[in-house]
Order: C-alpha cells, then sequence, then structure tokens
C-alpha cells in the first residue's frame, strides 16, 4: 500500500508491506518498524538525503498530529435555559498530543454568528478495551482513549436556536477512504431548538463506542444505538463526517462558524459507502444494529446520525464519526495431541493445542454413560475398562466459527513399576534385597540392572537377593517390566557409603600432668562423624576435638574410632607413645610487700622447685628473671606473677601482691645554664612525684608563651622558635594533681637563663 507525506512543498511516498505492517498505528510504528514495513521510496531528491526526509516527516507528523479516531456532542436540558454540555473526544493513545485542555466550544445563533465561546474541561479518560469477536484473534495493538468533557451553561431563548461546535486536527494518516486524512480534522455539531419550538429538549446519545478491530472477511453485527432521554423515537443512517481544523491551526479558538462542509472522500468511496465492504455497511433505521462485512485491511472513517423525531417533526441531529480498523484475524482450531502416554491407567489427563478459541466441548467417547462430556479446557475422565475410544473436542462450540477434531485413544491397565530402595550401607559390608513392586498385572517378563559395580549385574526374577556392589557412590538401579505390549521402566539411586578415615594429632609429643593436652581431629568422612577416644590411662571422650588432662607422669598410648551415622567406622593410633613429665613447685618471696612512693624498691628471691629457668612478670609491664630487685615508678596495687620451667617444658606459676604507696613531693630549680653544654643544670625541668594531669609551661617578660609541655621527662633547653633565648629571667608555671589528695596545685615562679 502506498502512503503519501508532505515535507513543506514536497511530497513522498512509502510503499508499506502490509503483510508486515498489516496496520501502523501511530508515527512511532512507522519508526519501529521502517526497516520491515518501508519497501520503496520515490522523493524529489536524492538518495542521500533519505535519513534527513524521515527526520522531517516525523517532526512534521510529530508538531502537526492529534490523530482523532472519533467523537460526539450532546446535551441534556435542566430547565431554566440552562443546559448540560457533553463532549466525547476519542484518540489515538499514540498520538503526539494529548487532549484538549479545555476543548473549546463555539455557541452561534441562527445567524451563524458567534454568541459565546465555551471551555470544557477534561472530567476522566479511558481507554477503549479492544474487544473482538470471541471466534477471532488479532496480534495488532490498537490503541483508543475516551475523553469526556462537560460544563453547564445558561443560553436565553432565541430565535432559530444555537448552534454547538467543536473542532479538531487532525486524523490518522493513512486512512484509506479520506483524501489527505493527516490533514483534515473533525466537527462535531449539536442543535439547541429554539424554545417556541419545544420547550426543554434533551438530545440523543450513542450508548457503545464501535469495537477497535473488525476482522476483514468475518460479518459485523454492531449495536450502533443511542438513547433519549424523553423518549422521542430515533432514526439512523449513514452519513458524511464532518471536516474541520487543519494543521495550520489545529485547535480554532473559537472554531470556524457553521455551515459545515463534509469530508473528501477518495474515490469509489462516500459517506454511504464509507469503506470497502460486502455486502456493504449498512444501519437498521429504526434499531442503530450496523451490519457488513470489511474485506480490505486498513484504517476507514465513518460516520453515523441519529435523528431524533416528535409527533413525526424532526428535533435534533447527533452525528458521531469513528475510525474503524479493519484487522486480518485469525480463526479457532480445535486440536487434540496424538496419544504419548499407554497403560497408565483408565485415567486420562486430556490435553489441548487448540488456538484462538475460549470456550470447549469434549466427548470422550465413553459409550456406557451419556455423562462423558466435559466443558473445562483440560479435563479428566475415567474410563471404565480397557479398550480403543474416539475422544471429540469441539473448539468455539455453537457458534458459527466451531472446529471439531478427533483423536484415538488407547486405554489399557495401569503399569508402573517400583521398588523400595534400601538405606545406604557401607562398602565393607554392604549386602541388599530388592522386590518388584507398583502397578502391574504380573503376567509380563521382569528385568533388574544393578550396573557393572554389582554382583550380580542382571536378573530377570521379581525379588532378587544378596546383591552386593564393589565400589562407593551412587549406583543407578533400573527395573523394567513389560506386559500387555506396554512397557514401564522405574529407576533410582542406591547409595554405598565411604569408609571414613580416621586420623588426630595432639599438640605436641608430649605433655605435662595437670596441664591441658589437646587433641584435634583430623578425620574424613561422610558428616554426621561420630568420635570413641581413648587416652590411655582409662578415660575416653565423644567430643570431635577434646582436651585431655593426665594427673600422673608416665606414658600413654592414644587412639581414635571414627564412625558415620551408617556405622561405618574406623581406627587409628598415635605412632608414638605420649610421654606426660611431672611439673616444677613454683614459689617466692618479696620484700617489702607495703611501702610508699618514696622508697619503691622492692626485692624478689626464687624458693621454686625443680625448674630450670625462672622469670617474674612484676605487674607494671615489665618483666626480668627471679632473684633481683625491682624499682616502681608510680604508686598502684601490683600482681606478681613467677612462671617457672622444668627441663620437660612443664611450667608453674606462683602470684604475690605489692601495694605503692603514692605520696606527693615537688622542687624547682631558680636558675639554668644551657649554653655552656656541660652536662650539669643543661634543662630547666621540675622534679615532680606522685603527681598527673601535668602541665608545664614557660613565659618571657612579655608573656609571650614560649614553652609548653605534658611530659614529666621533658625540660626547656632555653630555646624558642629554633633559637636560643637570650640571658634573662622568665615566668614559668606549673599545673598538676596530685595523687595522694588528688587535688589541684598551680605555681607561678622565675628562672633565671644564665649565658
Amino acid at each position: 500500500m502506498f502512503y503519501k507525506f508532505r515535507f513543506g512543498s514536497i511530497y513522498s511516498f512509502a510503499y508499506i508491506d502490509t503483510s508486515k505492517c498489516p496496520l501502523l498505528n501511530s508515527i512511532s510504528d512507522i519508526k519501529l518498524n521502517l526497516k520491515h514495513c518501508i519497501k520503496h521510496l520515490v522523493i524529489g531528491m536524492k538518495i542521500k538525503n533519505f535519513i534527513v526526509l524521515l527526520f522531517l516527516m516525523f517532526f512534521t507528523l510529530k508538531n502537526f498530529a492529534t490523530h482523532i479516531v472519533g467523537g460526539e456532542i450532546y446535551y441534556d436540558c435542566l430547565g431554566n435555559n440552562n443546559y448540560k454540555i457533553t463532549l466525547k473526544i476519542y484518540r489515538d493513545c499514540n498520538s503526539f498530543t494529548d487532549f484538549d485542555r479545555p476543548a473549546s466550544i463555539g455557541v452561534y445563533d441562527a445567524t451563524n454568528s458567534l454568541f459565546t465561546t465555551l471551555n470544557l474541561y477534561l472530567e476522566k479518560v479511558t481507554k477503549i478495551p479492544p474487544i473482538l469477536n470471541n471466534c477471532y484473534s488479532t496480534s495488532v495493538n490498537v490503541c483508543v482513549e475516551e475523553g469526556i468533557y462537560t460544563t453547564t451553561v445558561a443560553l436565553p431563548p432565541r430565535a432559530g436556536g444555537y448552534s454547538l461546535s467543536y473542532q479538531r486536527c487532525c486524523r490518522n494518516a493513512d486512512i484509506l477512504n479520506i483524501t489527505n486524512a493527516d490533514e483534515v480534522g473533525a466537527t462535531y455539531q449539536i442543535h439547541i431548538l429554539d424554545s417556541t419550538i419545544v420547550q426543554c429538549n434533551s438530545t440523543p446519545r450513542y450508548v457503545n463506542f464501535p469495537p477497535l478491530f473488525i476482522c476483514a472477511g468475518a460479518p459485523l453485527s454492531f449495536d450502533h444505538s443511542a438513547t433519549d432521554p424523553d423518549g422521542d423515537s430515533l432514526f439512523y443512517e449513514i452519513c458524511d463526517p464532518f471536516e474541520g481544523a487543519d494543521k495550520n491551526n489545529p485547535q480554532p479558538n473559537p472554531p470556524s462558524a457553521p455551515p459545515y462542509l463534509p469530508v473528501n472522500y477518495n474515490s469509489p468511496y462516500t459517506g454511504s459507502y464509507p469503506m470497502n465492504s460486502s455486502p456493504i455497511l449498512a444501519i437498521n433505521k429504526k434499531t442503530g444494529l450496523l451490519t457488513g462485512t470489511p474485506r480490505m485491511i486498513g484504517r476507514w472513517v465513518v460516520g453515523v446520525c441519529v435523528s431524533e423525531y416528535r409527533k413525526g417533526k424532526l428535533l435534533t441531529t447527533n452525528k458521531r464519526d469513528f475510525q474503524f480498523n479493519v484487522v486480518n484475524c485469525e480463526t479457532p482450531t480445535a486440536s487434540i495431541p496424538k496419544q504419548t502416554l499407554f497403560c497408565n491407567g483408565y485415567q486420562v489427563d486430556f490435553s489441548q493445542s487448540s488456538s484462538n478459541s475460549t470456550d470447549y466441548l469434549w466427548n470422550f467417547g465413553d459409550t456406557t454413560t451419556v455423562a462423558d462430556t466435559s466443558i473445562m479446557k483440560t479435563p479428566t475422565w475415567m474410563y471404565p475398562s480397557a479398550g480403543t475410544y474416539t475422544v471429540t473436542l469441539i473448539a468455539n462450540p455453537r457458534t458459527i466459527c466451531a472446529d471439531t477434531a478427533y483423536s484415538t485413544f488407547q486405554i489399557q491397565p495401569l503399569l508402573k513399576p517400583e521398588f523400595i530402595v534400601p538405606p545406604a550401607q557401607c562398602l565393607n559390608k554392604n549386602i541388599f534385597n530388592f522386590m518388584a513392586g507398583g502397578s502391574f498385572v504380573g503376567n509380563g517378563s521382569f528385568k533388574w540392572d544393578f550396573g557393572a559395580s554389582a554382583s550380580p549385574t542382571v536378573a530377570n526374577l521379581p525379588a532378587v537377593d544378596s546383591v552386593i556392589f564393589n565400589t562407593e557412590g551412587n549406583h543407578l538401579v533400573t527395573l523394567t517390566v513389560t506386559e500387555n505390549g506396554c512397557t514401564k521402566s522405574v529407576t533410582d539411586t542406591i547409595n554405598i557409603l565411604p569408609l571414613p578415615k580416621a586420623n588426630y594429632r595432639a599438640n605436641s609429643d608430649t605433655a605435662c600432668n595437670l596441664q591441658p593436652v589437646y587433641f584435634t581431629d583430623n578425620s574424613t568422612g561422610t558428616p554426621p562423624l561420630g568420635y570413641r577416644w581413648s587416652f590411655g590411662d582409662g578415660t575416653t571422650s565423644t567430643e570431635k576435638s577434646p582436651v585431655h588432662i593426665y594427673k600422673a607422669a608416665g606414658t600413654y598410648l592414644t587412639s581414635l574410632i571414627v564412625n558415620t551415622e551408617n556405622g561405618c567406622l574406623d581406627t587409628f593410633s598415635m605412632p608414638t607413645l605420649l610421654a606426660v613429665y611431672a611439673l616444677p613447685v613454683a614459689g617466692f618471696n618479696v620484700t617489702p610487700k607495703d611501702t610508699s612512693i618514696f622508697y619503691p624498691t622492692v626485692n624478689m628471691i626464687d624458693t621454686s622447685k625443680g625448674a630450670v629457668k625462672c622469670n617474674i612478670d612484676w605487674g607494671d609491664g615489665t618483666t626480668s628473671k627471679c632473684d633481683t630487685l625491682h624499682h616502681y615508678a608510680l604508686p598502684g596495687k601490683y600482681k606478681l606473677r613467677q612462671i617457672v620451667v622444668n627441663a620437660a617444658g612443664c611450667y608453674d606459676t606462683a602470684y604475690s601482691e605489692i601495694i605503692i604507696h603514692p605520696e606527693f613531693l615537688f622542687w624547682v630549680p631558680n636558675a639554668f645554664t644551657p649554653e655552656n653544654s656541660d652536662g650539669i643544670n643543661d634543662v630547666f625541668k621540675p622534679k615532680l612525684i606522685g603527681v598527673h594531669d601535668y602541665k608545664f609551661m614557660v613565659f618571657n617578660r612579655w608573656g609571650d608563651k614560649i614553652f609548653e609541655t605534658t611530659d614529666r621527662e621533658m625540660g626547656w633547653d632555653g630555646y624558642a622558635k629554633g633559637e636560643l633565648c637570650k640571658q634573662d629571667v622568665y615566668v614559668y608555671k606549673i599545673i598538676f594533681k596530685d595523687d595522694v589528695h588528688l587535688q589541684s596545685h598551680e605555681y607561678i615562679g622565675k628562672v633565671i637563663l644564665v649565658k
């Protein structure tokens, strides 16, 4: 099909392959399907301008197309010259432009002069469901939204009444029956009668919007009837839609004045023959039933008028137009897959591969009953006995598009062999017995296949005893039963458990009595594993990695037995005996145990026995060998610990406690000589004992701070900013808290720097 596009003053024609693009819904469809749809493009320019041309095409359509697909306008008389106006507009969801917000309606008097302009605001937007006849389905995607506008207006009585008009551009470019459809808009008009003719009349309005799809070659039967609030007689006819608005002024405000011209049809189409159909599209004048059979896919604009009569006198006419989308549809097909399961018993679960169907009627061919039918999509039926049955499936029964399929089913007794899988056994002592079970008559043959690792490997009896497997792991066992022409097999897995491997280590080949020996399990095997430890001294344990304390020196043989949950086990013993040695005896004296920080030196005397090595931890972060003096730098309570070791590496510990009471002492020199570097009195540093929160500062005679520290071991070397200060008198300030009374102290004094 050829489509025409305009770019300014240039016209282009593109051939669209409708077999691949049966219906282009919007410009976005053309973009997405361009490489598949456009086979030939004839334009008045060079091929190298093709891309630019396409861009201009999409840009032009994007700015002007609104894709109006139908609409109508009607009103309700509310009394006292008040009217409720309702405007319904239908648009393509893929349109580049949304509904008008607001929609402008022109109100014209009998002389076609503008009386006023109404701005109607969008109240509701609803997506129209794409309903098709149950007989058909399509993959074409068309989306239409209905926008509803309402307002209430007071119109004073006027000779000749009023005309209400709404105009909007444009329609879809690929409409087949209208010339230059993408440049043609629509006009929806209704007339308000002169009150001298009829008092307070309400106009008819349509009940349903036509289906978004109709199928090519399928009869159409659509109720296009309207209702009238006043109960007036209604008369229906197919009529010419009005054109209105254009791309240059797509939303006229106000709309142009009446009268309005009908759309210009492409030959051979007219208002009474608006689309390719046979029989032609027709509407019942009394019922509004729209009938016909479309013959050509594409988009078509159709107009329908409903006129109201009272006592034989014409009052008003509501003209609505809409867009029919004629598409290729698929017809229903009934299909029953061929039988693939035999000897499954008398119950059959039926499936189907029908297409384009929603309703079904099954007949299972069971002549023993008249109840062998179902309307389910995938039913189940229990046959009374074995035999051959003809199954029938009707897709969309009791419709003009019903389709029927037949299939023959062979029903035989259930054949379902089974066997009980024995529990897993250990490799070194496995032996299995097998018995055929499940569902079978028993008049056929049996075959067991145990695999190449079994003895025996095969058997032909229902029961087989004493089957032994010679390798660990999973082994497939298959039972096959053949009877009544059917063969069924069942396969399951026999598990031969591997033996565990016992192994462990101790943290040392030697140990000390009354001190822990750590045994670490290194065994492997299928978890969970069980443990039986023997420590050689008559005691045992079932822990995975136990800790054991020997109470006497000597040599001991240790061992471990590991077992799996199924009873598979292994034993391991240490290749050497575990030697356990006696402990040394720690002991020491320390004096004094209670002293002050002024006398912080204590003496430690070793009294241990059987030791070759002795160390003392003084509790202040320092250690030393035994039999020595120790000086404490700070008051406090200290816990001493002695560690002695014998020749076998066994150790013992002893403890004691020392208290160093705090004392408070403070002394500051009054001069120092930093420059002579004789090592005597080179640094100005206070002497403090028993203090904390210490801060020491030095200032020059102008009050500038030239030195500061919180380190009690750090003094002032006479330098400031990298240079030695001159000989002078300097002020110091010392702040601290004493350890005895925990009181704060502040001392300010002078010191002489002598060069």
